[in-house]
Protein backbone atom coordinates (compact mmCIF):
# COMPACT_ATOMS: atom_id res chain seq x y z
CA UNK A 1 0.00 0.00 0.00
CA UNK A 2 1.64 2.73 -0.76
CA UNK A 3 1.87 5.56 2.12
CA UNK A 4 0.18 8.65 2.26
CA UNK A 5 3.21 11.28 2.26
CA UNK A 6 4.64 9.67 -0.34
CA UNK A 7 1.37 9.50 -2.43
CA UNK A 8 0.89 12.97 -1.87
CA UNK A 9 4.85 13.96 -2.65
CA UNK A 10 4.03 12.05 -6.15
CA UNK A 11 0.71 14.43 -6.76
CA UNK A 12 2.13 17.53 -5.65
CA UNK A 13 5.31 17.33 -8.00
CA UNK A 14 3.50 15.61 -11.10
CA UNK A 15 0.96 18.76 -11.02
CA UNK A 16 4.11 21.01 -10.52
CA UNK A 17 5.42 19.17 -13.42
CA UNK A 18 2.86 18.97 -15.84
CA UNK A 19 2.48 22.80 -15.29
CA UNK A 20 5.83 23.76 -16.00
CA UNK A 21 6.09 21.45 -19.17
CA UNK A 22 2.68 23.16 -20.24
CA UNK A 23 4.10 26.78 -19.57
CA UNK A 24 7.09 25.70 -21.54
CA UNK A 25 5.13 24.02 -24.59
CA UNK A 26 7.23 21.02 -24.04
CA UNK A 27 5.84 17.05 -23.83
CA UNK A 28 7.83 14.37 -21.85
CA UNK A 29 8.31 10.91 -22.37
CA UNK A 30 9.14 7.96 -19.89
CA UNK A 31 11.47 4.86 -20.02
CA UNK A 32 11.09 2.69 -17.39
CA UNK A 33 12.46 -0.51 -15.64
CA UNK A 34 12.63 -0.63 -11.87
CA UNK A 35 9.58 1.38 -11.57
CA UNK A 36 7.60 -0.39 -13.79
CA UNK A 37 5.59 2.41 -15.63
CA UNK A 38 4.80 4.29 -12.36
CA UNK A 39 6.40 7.04 -13.73
CA UNK A 40 4.08 7.59 -16.73
CA UNK A 41 1.09 6.67 -14.26
CA UNK A 42 1.79 9.61 -12.15
CA UNK A 43 2.23 11.75 -15.23
CA UNK A 44 -1.05 10.76 -16.60
CA UNK A 45 -2.76 11.11 -13.12
CA UNK A 46 -3.09 14.49 -14.02
CA UNK A 47 -5.94 15.74 -15.40
CA UNK A 48 -5.08 17.61 -18.87
CA UNK A 49 -1.89 15.68 -18.92
CA UNK A 50 -2.51 14.40 -22.74
CA UNK A 51 -1.08 17.83 -23.69
CA UNK A 52 2.20 17.51 -21.94
CA UNK A 53 2.87 13.30 -22.25
CA UNK A 54 4.10 11.83 -25.38
CA UNK A 55 4.59 7.94 -24.18
CA UNK A 56 6.02 5.86 -21.79
CA UNK A 57 8.38 2.80 -22.24
CA UNK A 58 8.70 0.01 -19.71
CA UNK A 59 11.50 -1.47 -20.22
CA UNK A 60 11.92 -4.59 -17.64
CA UNK A 61 14.02 -6.81 -19.68
CA UNK A 62 17.71 -6.22 -20.99
CA UNK A 63 16.22 -7.34 -24.23
CA UNK A 64 12.94 -4.74 -24.14
CA UNK A 65 15.66 -1.90 -23.49
CA UNK A 66 18.12 -3.16 -26.44
CA UNK A 67 15.33 -3.80 -28.83
CA UNK A 68 12.92 -0.95 -27.71
CA UNK A 69 15.32 1.55 -27.40
CA UNK A 70 18.40 0.99 -28.74
CA UNK A 71 20.71 0.99 -25.44
CA UNK A 72 23.58 -0.56 -26.36
CA UNK A 73 23.85 -4.18 -25.33
CA UNK A 74 28.13 -3.68 -24.72
CA UNK A 75 26.97 -1.04 -22.38
CA UNK A 76 24.85 -3.41 -20.25
CA UNK A 77 27.27 -6.20 -20.62
CA UNK A 78 30.33 -4.43 -19.08
CA UNK A 79 28.03 -2.03 -16.56
CA UNK A 80 25.21 -3.56 -16.29
CA UNK A 81 21.53 -2.49 -16.39
CA UNK A 82 21.76 -0.46 -13.43
CA UNK A 83 24.20 2.42 -14.87
CA UNK A 84 24.48 5.36 -15.79
CA UNK A 85 25.29 4.38 -19.13
CA UNK A 86 22.16 2.68 -19.53
CA UNK A 87 19.66 5.41 -18.14
CA UNK A 88 21.51 7.86 -20.88
CA UNK A 89 21.01 5.54 -23.63
CA UNK A 90 17.17 4.97 -21.93
CA UNK A 91 16.42 8.91 -21.84
CA UNK A 92 17.92 8.96 -25.40
CA UNK A 93 16.51 6.10 -27.16
CA UNK A 94 12.60 8.28 -25.79
CA UNK A 95 13.96 10.95 -27.56
CA UNK A 96 15.22 9.25 -30.29
CA UNK A 97 11.99 7.34 -31.29
CA UNK A 98 9.30 9.48 -30.55
CA UNK A 99 8.62 13.45 -30.57
CA UNK A 100 8.84 14.11 -26.92
CA UNK A 101 11.10 16.55 -26.08
CA UNK A 102 12.33 15.25 -22.73
CA UNK A 103 12.48 12.39 -20.96
CA UNK A 104 12.88 9.89 -17.65
CA UNK A 105 14.83 7.15 -17.55
CA UNK A 106 14.97 4.40 -14.38
CA UNK A 107 16.72 1.27 -13.36
CA UNK A 108 17.36 0.05 -10.27
CA UNK A 109 18.26 -2.70 -7.85
CA UNK A 110 14.06 -2.76 -5.56
CA UNK A 111 14.51 -5.70 -4.02
CA UNK A 112 14.53 -7.79 -2.04
CA UNK A 113 17.30 -9.97 -3.77
CA UNK A 114 19.10 -8.95 -7.09
CA UNK A 115 21.83 -6.68 -5.08
CA UNK A 116 25.29 -6.90 -5.07
CA UNK A 117 28.41 -5.62 -3.29
CA UNK A 118 28.79 -2.62 -5.83
CA UNK A 119 24.71 -2.62 -6.48
CA UNK A 120 22.95 -3.21 -3.19
CA UNK A 121 19.36 -3.22 -3.39
CA UNK A 122 18.11 0.42 -3.30
CA UNK A 123 20.45 1.21 -5.85
CA UNK A 124 18.99 3.58 -8.78
CA UNK A 125 19.69 5.18 -11.64
CA UNK A 126 17.86 7.95 -12.41
CA UNK A 127 18.77 9.82 -16.06
CA UNK A 128 16.34 12.92 -17.65
CA UNK A 129 17.31 15.09 -20.91
CA UNK A 130 16.21 17.05 -23.53
CA UNK A 131 17.30 17.45 -26.99
CA UNK A 132 19.15 21.21 -26.21
CA UNK A 133 20.43 20.82 -22.29
CA UNK A 134 21.48 17.00 -22.83
CA UNK A 135 21.56 14.66 -20.27
CA UNK A 136 21.65 14.53 -16.29
CA UNK A 137 22.30 11.50 -14.13
CA UNK A 138 21.83 10.79 -10.33
CA UNK A 139 22.44 7.50 -8.53
CA UNK A 140 20.32 7.16 -5.15
CA UNK A 141 20.62 4.78 -2.77
CA UNK A 142 17.40 4.31 -0.85
CA UNK A 143 16.38 2.01 2.31
CA UNK A 144 13.31 0.57 2.90
CA UNK A 145 11.28 -2.40 1.04
CA UNK A 146 10.93 -3.16 -2.46
CA UNK A 147 7.91 -0.82 -2.60
CA UNK A 148 9.26 1.97 -0.95
CA UNK A 149 12.31 1.77 -2.79
CA UNK A 150 10.51 2.42 -6.14
CA UNK A 151 8.40 4.73 -4.75
CA UNK A 152 11.23 7.32 -3.95
CA UNK A 153 12.28 6.29 -7.22
CA UNK A 154 9.30 7.84 -9.10
CA UNK A 155 9.66 11.33 -6.25
CA UNK A 156 12.99 11.39 -7.14
CA UNK A 157 13.01 10.71 -11.14
CA UNK A 158 9.77 13.38 -11.34
CA UNK A 159 11.60 16.00 -8.91
CA UNK A 160 15.45 15.50 -11.25
CA UNK A 161 13.33 16.49 -14.33
CA UNK A 162 11.54 19.50 -12.80
CA UNK A 163 15.30 20.53 -11.28
CA UNK A 164 16.67 20.08 -14.99
CA UNK A 165 13.65 21.71 -16.75
CA UNK A 166 13.81 24.45 -14.48
CA UNK A 167 17.54 25.67 -14.38
CA UNK A 168 19.27 26.47 -17.57
CA UNK A 169 22.31 24.46 -16.48
CA UNK A 170 21.33 21.44 -14.51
Amino acid sequence: MMTSHFEADIRLISKRLGDLLMDRDLVVGTAESCTGGWVAQSITAVPGSSAWFHSGFVTYSNRSKIDQLGVDPVSIDRFGAVSEIVVENMVNGVLGKTTADCAIATSGVAGPGGGTTDKPVGTVWVAVGDKVKGLRTKEFLFAGDREKVRLQSVVESLRLLELFLTYDKP
